[in-house]
């Protein structure tokens, strides 16, 4: 009984003289510091899983004049540019060809659109909008824009040479019409 009483005293000394001696403020940073890591883990572990990937095919569309279609506005021709399809619905790419001549009274019209990403080109001549924070703007051939989701807009006028690439995520999305 005698050894181990030995023992028992011995043992928080040898523990003492091999752990550094670390000041009470110190210990207590030191505390902090991992529980704000293990904190952050966690949060980094309650995000939202991603979304499956949509399966994204080959695709490619060649110019034909015949492909342009009515759609969405009836000043305004589109051609499908096969990426809808291809991105099982993640992405809409076309070309919109604006039919002259622009009348203000039919064009001039406030809506937004329902989208997550929307991208527009100039391909040729021009066309000129108002756009809520941005004011009246003209583009013309070489312009790139792109309309934040749901920004409010007006299409003012267009030359009657004035043809648009857009992209937009995703493919099906509704415009309301303001006005």
């Amino acid at each position: 009984m005698a050894r181990q009483m030995r023992k028992a005293t011995r043992a928080p000394a040898a523990a003492a003289a091999r752990k550094p001696r670390v000041a009470a403020g110190k210990t207590a940073a030191r505390r902090r510091v991992a529980t704000a890591a293990k904190t952050k883990t966690k949060q980094k572990t309650k995000q939202k899983p991603k979304a499956a990937p949509h399966t994204q095919r080959f695709v490619a569309s060649h110019h034909h004049a015949s492909a342009f279609e009515p759609g969405l506005r009836r000043y305004a021709h589109y051609r499908d540019l096969g990426i809808a399809a291809a991105t099982d619905g993640l992405a809409r790419a076309h070309v919109i060809r604006m039919i002259p001549p622009c009348d203000p009274a039919e064009v001039s019209k406030r809506h937004y659109h329902d989208v997550a990403f929307q991208m527009v080109y100039v391909l040729k001549g021009w066309i000129k909008g108002e756009y809520d924070g941005a004011g009246i703007i003209t583009m013309r051939e070489g312009s790139c824009w792109l309309q934040p989701p749901r920004i409010k807009h007006t299409v003012l006028d267009y030359s009657d040479d004035c043809e648009l690439l857009e992209v937009i995520l995703p493919a099906d999305f509704a415009t309301v019409e303001l006005e």
